[in-house]
């Protein structure tokens, strides 16, 4: 294939993009929602700056200042941030802070950082330690959640806070895996309700229905993110994520689909009517293989699984309408009740009856992201 398609397709959506309007924001967009704090566009922010740092590029670091210096005030206020909400959600896209107040070293981003910190020391807990996903969803952990917030938390102590709270991060991973993990099929449920009394959760174990692929995607991009993020001071901490990153994924291989090298969007429910090959959560997956492989936390050969996977993804959704690329085959949304969402219920129906679409940056980002990781492979 020539990769060099995803370089004008990358271009073409920068080029596309105001901070007011960002074109790869479809939920916002479907939902006429104004500019705001999202984790959606957060996806997409990390993965033009790996481009940046691959390529040595400045128009993808001077896009990235703009779209973000337009959201935070020089006091370190975010537009459309509420802290009150308690939303894991909206510290994703605090992650390229870090990355911005290095590069241009305004003194906002730093604030910014702060404020979004606060949140995290506030955020409300599961008895056994998790962050609640957001409060409108108390006692849940979400893997979704893992991703939105972990991260962030390891950038923050690793640079700002020494790694004091490295363990408090790993236990939090742990706690998923001991509770969220299914053993015999080697895959992890969406959410878990620790009072077991939310509309979707089992009454005895408080876990979902189904194993959707993006939620999995979320949580196995979020440990390798970690781990990749935690510095030398706690290689016992360090250890036990890469424990759990490995077993993750040698078990998640069996579920490729041998003909399309793509995982399905209810993971263990290959082929069924209805169900679907879909984009976003293959391209998390290929880019934690890859990554992860590069960094020794599985083997080498995950490369090439990883890389195989992404080639089946532009296979099957990369094509070009009116001389421009688009990426398809992307799940929109979904998500766990709340109680007025009662549809929302954590079934094999429910994950394969909510929009697919083309563009959308919880698709774009991580796909840019595993593209990174084949520009490494072919180097």
């Amino acid at each position: 294939m020539d990769y060099s398609v995803i370089d004008r397709y990358i271009d073409r959506l920068i080029a596309e993009t105001t901070p007011d309007a960002p074109v790869w924001n479809i939920e916002n967009i479907r939902h006429g929602k104004p500019a705001g704090w999202n984790y959606i566009d957060g996806c997409m922010l990390t993965s033009l700056y790996s481009i940046y740092k691959l390529t040595g590029d400045k128009k993808y670091l001077e896009f990235i200042d703009n779209f973000v210096d337009y959201y935070i005030s020089d006091e370190g206020e975010i537009l459309g941030y509420k802290p009150e909400d308690y939303n894991l959600d909206n510290l994703n896209e605090g992650r390229v802070l870090f990355d911005l107040y290095r590069e241009t070293c305004k003194s906002k981003y730093l604030k910014a950082i702060g404020l979004l910190h606060r949140q995290l020391e506030e955020q409300p807990r599961t008895a056994a330690g998790n962050f609640w996903h957001k409060k409108i969803y108390p006692n849940q952990v979400w893997l979704d959640g893992l991703y939105m917030a972990q991260v962030f938390y390891t950038r923050y102590e690793t640079e700002l806070n020494r790694g004091k709270g490295y363990a408090d991060i790993v236990k939090q991973f742990k706690t998923v895996y001991e509770n969220m993990y299914d053993r015999d099929k080697k895959l992890y449920y969406h959410g878990w309700d620790y009072s077991a009394t939310a509309l979707w959760s089992d009454a005895q174990t408080g876990l979902s229905k189904s194993f959707w692929l993006r939620a999995i995607g979320w949580y196995t991009v979020g440990l390798i993110d970690t781990i990749c993020y935690m510095d030398r001071s706690r290689p016992d901490l360090k250890a036990e994520l890469i424990t759990i990153f490995r077993r993750t994924i040698e078990g998640l291989e069996q579920y490729i689909d041998p003909a399309k090298h793509m995982f399905w969007q209810v993971v263990d429910q290959g082929g069924r009517e209805g169900n679907y090959l879909e984009a976003s959560g293959s391209a998390m997956l290929a880019y934690a293989m890859m990554k992860g492989a590069r960094f020794g936390c599985v083997d080498k050969r995950f490369a090439k699984v990883g890389k195989s996977v992404f080639d089946g993804i532009c296979e099957e959704y990369l094509t070009e309408t009116d001389g421009k690329l688009n990426l398809g085959g992307i799940c929109l949304m979904a998500g766990l009740g709340p109680e007025d969402k009662p549809h929302r219920n954590g079934t094999f129906e429910y994950y394969i009856s909510e929009p697919v679409v083309e563009n959308d940056a919880k698709g774009t980002g991580p796909f840019v992201m595993a593209y990174t990781e084949v520009k490494r492979l072919i180097k």
